[in-house]
């Protein structure tokens, strides 16, 4: 049997064979190059470092609404989430034991005015007319007593008729001091107008106190405001210092949110943010760093923020849940890499893995800003290098064969 017999009889033992020997061959040589891994490219673009936090709306102040007597509830023309204005009424209580008390101290008003009408109008009349008569009785007395005494010199009477002309006159001087006293009493100054005033103005005070009591029926919006609870119905008995109702004032407007410790060196106020509430998410609205608690909650390890919302969009409500994206900082044109590519990224020498010559060369870095996954780099790469991802598990020095991630 010729050479050529063979081959042909053997023929598909030897492509078998060839076959074998080329897939050796090319396992081989992607032994040789190293697995397969998909790198990412680092870029240059504007970047802007965020902080990112979820928090809740709130009004800088609530107002909580309560009765200031004891009553029984008649009305409440309002409901939880209604928009109310100043002045709105909220709640009406029984008012006639309150109205009739205060009808009773404006008549007491009345009657005050009356007595002191009748002091200056009557009374200080009467008493000046009673003194000029005292007086003229005084003076006819005192006549009396003078001819009496030219007769007793003349032995016309005798000493007990004189002695009655002095206690006339004597009688008559005390009616006009008497008179005297009771006209300045009744005077302008005197102490019956006095009593007089102030029994007016007690019952004036009285009076403006019983309206007030009265008035406490009516509970009212004490500023414009979206009414975010309501604990009372018709017919409740109500006690001073129970809230009825808790008013959020329309206006001004804050997010609340808890910030990670470690991101407080990166917070300044003024700073901008973006946020979303979690019911509308696609609906972003801008808010302004106002305030950072300077302490830290020690169970949680985070700091209370505040900021001001700009423009209430019409869809935000008291207590929604929000996430909120605060600006710290901002880099036009940097180098950027995902965050996944960096070995050690917290440590003093981080580190990523180049491609380079179809192998994974070890880089130390020097970093900037981080957020959203990536990483600002400020030396150690360039433009267009491609880095292994750090979960890769590649060895430094190690062949790859390098692909580009899809994203």
């Amino acid at each position: 049997m010729t050479d050529l017999s063979l081959i042909r009889e053997h023929r598909w033992k030897i492509l078998a064979a060839v076959l074998v020997v080329a897939l050796l061959a090319l396992a081989l040589a992607r032994w040789w190059q190293g697995p397969e891994v998909a790198t990412e490219q680092v870029v240059r673009r504007d970047f802007v470092q965020t902080v990112v936090a979820s928090g809740h709306v709130e009004t800088p102040h609530r107002v909580d609404i309560g009765a200031q007597i004891t009553g029984s509830v008649v009305r409440v023309p309002v409901a939880e989430g209604q928009n109310v204005k100043a002045g709105d009424l909220l709640v009406e209580l029984n008012s006639a034991e309150l109205g009739a008390s205060a009808r009773q101290a404006e008549l007491a008003v009345t009657q005050a005015q009356a007595r002191l009408r009748q002091l200056r109008e009557v009374q200080a009349p009467v008493a000046e007319q009673n003194l000029r008569q005292a007086q003229v009785n005084l003076d006819n007395a005192r006549s009396t007593l003078r001819r009496n005494q030219d007769l007793f010199e003349k032995n016309f009477i005798g000493e007990a008729g004189l002695e009655d002309s002095r206690k006339a006159v004597d009688l008559a001087d005390a009616q006009v001091h008497s008179a005297r006293k009771q006209l300045e009493t009744a005077g302008a100054a005197g102490s019956d107008t006095a009593m007089a005033v102030a029994a007016v103005a007690e019952a004036q005070a009285n009076a403006q106190a019983a309206r007030a009591r009265s008035a406490y029926t009516l509970i009212r919006a004490p500023m414009d405001g979206t009414l975010i609870g309501r604990n009372v119905e018709v017919g409740d008995v109500v006690q001073p210092g129970k809230v009825l109702m808790t008013l959020s004032p329309a206006g001004r407007m804050q997010l609340v949110v808890e910030i990670d410790e470690k991101n407080l060196r990166l917070l300044a106020l003024g700073q901008k943010a973006l946020a979303s509430a979690d019911a509308y998410p696609q609906q972003r609205f801008a808010s302004e760093l106002v305030y950072i608690n300077p302490g830290v909650n020690a169970q949680t390890g985070a700091v209370e923020v505040k900021l001001d919302v700009l423009s209430p969009p019409a869809m935000i409500r008291q207590d929604m849940t929000v996430s909120v994206d605060i600006e710290v900082a901002r880099r036009p044109q940097t180098l950027l890499i995902p965050s996944s590519a960096v070995h050690d990224a917290e440590g003093s020498s981080p580190w990523v893995l180049r491609v380079q010559d179809g192998h994974g060369v070890r880089c130390t870095l020097r970093l900037g800003l981080r957020s959203g996954g990536w990483v600002e780099v400020l030396d150690g790469l360039h433009e267009g290098d491609a880095v292994i991802p750090a979960a890769a598990a590649i060895e430094p020095g190690a062949s790859v064969r390098a692909t580009a991630a899809s994203h």
